[in-house]
């Protein structure tokens, strides 16, 4: 079954924000049980009329709390939290680059309360730029969900996948590799392809995950870039987004795909094999963690705020938790919970081998390495 045209929305472009120049991609089409995107300077219609009489639990009159979200599950989610609180939602659904360049052009007259996408990158960068609000949610995390909190309180990670995981055709190839060094070998010469960061949401921190396994902060961009050199030399090819990669394994362009954990998840899930095709996945030491993250305007009313802080609190909640594991189950839902007491969808095998990178160092970094990978790896 091909996957072209259906692109998982996290594997879009992850840009840079206010001081950095947006790289923007095509956009995929968002989910049929999302809300209608408008475009940009128009405002999204209501998820659901809020019931009658309904306020807030937080105290005051409600306002329609805005969500800019792009996860598969977030129409869900919304329409949960406003049957759950009463708090009327006006959820703004599209992928993460226009997402994030919206964000952008509204710095001085923000529009949203929340935004909610992949990659904690984009947040330092809001951070760094005094637009978020610190809040410490109702929650108790996993040891991996607090190693994803940021220590100032100015995002909150809920959920994580890994990147990359790498996803085979055991119908035509029966080598696997077991380190990030196999993959520069004769056997794999021509086989691996991967997205290109500067389109695909997730592959950036994949890069940089890269260039921080190798090298750390000190000398990691070079060695990461050394590395990348050699799988070019031993044929890498590039594609667009999760979505291509994955058409490029099922025609045989390619026998081995690095891509989301989530995308791979969703494709065993949706893929029945045949005699040509037979998806299987393996993941490396040190795959790169890759949260799902919540941040709040700083700029929001004080109604507004609490609204968001109580939205923010019903995501981790077990019942939000439970709407997220089953809102896109054969994409988004496919996450590792890092909320205690929360288990994964029975399809996911545990967190694989894993290392957090400092968003805060390798999120500036991002326009110029996008740039150097276009024009040294995927040319």
């Amino acid at each position: 079954m091909s996957l072209t045209g259906r692109i998982n929305r996290r594997s879009l472009v992850a840009v840079g924000l206010i001081g950095l120049t947006p790289i923007i991609a095509a956009c995929s089409t968002p989910s049929a049980a999302s809300t209608t995107v408008p475009s940009a300077g128009t405002q999204a219609s209501n998820v659901a009329a809020p019931a009658a009489g309904a306020s807030s639990s937080a105290g005051g009159s409600t306002v329609p709390l805005v969500v800019y979200s792009a996860q598969g599950y977030d129409s869900a989610v919304t329409k949960a939290f406003q049957a759950a609180t009463g708090i009327p939602v006006k959820l703004v659904d599209d992928s993460t680059g226009p997402l994030l360049t919206r964000v952008a052009a509204e710095k001085n007259n923000p529009s949203w309360n929340v935004l909610w996408v992949d990659g904690d990158t984009a947040f330092a960068a809001l951070d760094q730029q005094g637009q978020l609000a610190d809040y410490t949610p109702q929650a108790t995390f996993t040891a991996a969900g607090a190693k994803l909190q940021p220590s100032d309180h100015s995002y909150v990670s809920v959920s994580t996948t890994v990147m990359p995981g790498i996803i085979y055709n055991a119908a035509r190839t029966t080598t696997v590799p077991a380190s990030w060094q196999d993959l520069l070998g004769s056997a794999y010469q021509g086989q691996v392809g991967m997205n290109d960061p500067a389109q695909s949401g997730p592959t950036y921190p994949f890069v940089a995950g890269m260039m921080n396994l190798l090298g750390g902060q000190s000398n990691g961009e070079t060695a990461g870039k050394a590395y990348f050199g050699k799988l070019k030399a031993n044929g890498l090819k590039v594609f667009a987004t999760n979505g291509d990669t994955l058409h490029a394994l099922e025609t045989g362009q390619i026998n081995y795909g690095l891509i989301q954990s989530s995308a791979i998840a969703g494709e065993l899930l949706k893929v029945k094999p045949t005699a040509q095709f037979k998806p299987k996945a393996v993941y490396l030491p040190k795959a790169t963690l890759l949260p799902g993250v919540v941040g709040i305007d700083k700029a929001n009313s004080p109604q507004a705020m609490k609204e968001a802080q109580e939205f923010v609190d019903y995501v981790l909640s077990p019942a939000g938790q439970k709407v997220m594991l089953t809102g896109d189950a054969q994409g988004d839902s496919n996450f590792w919970p890092i909320v205690q007491g929360v288990q994964a969808n029975s399809n996911l095998g545990a967190l694989p081998d894993n290392q957090r990178i400092d968003p805060y160092f390798w999120g500036p970094k991002e326009g110029e390495i996008n740039s150097w990978f276009d024009q040294s790896i995927k040319q």
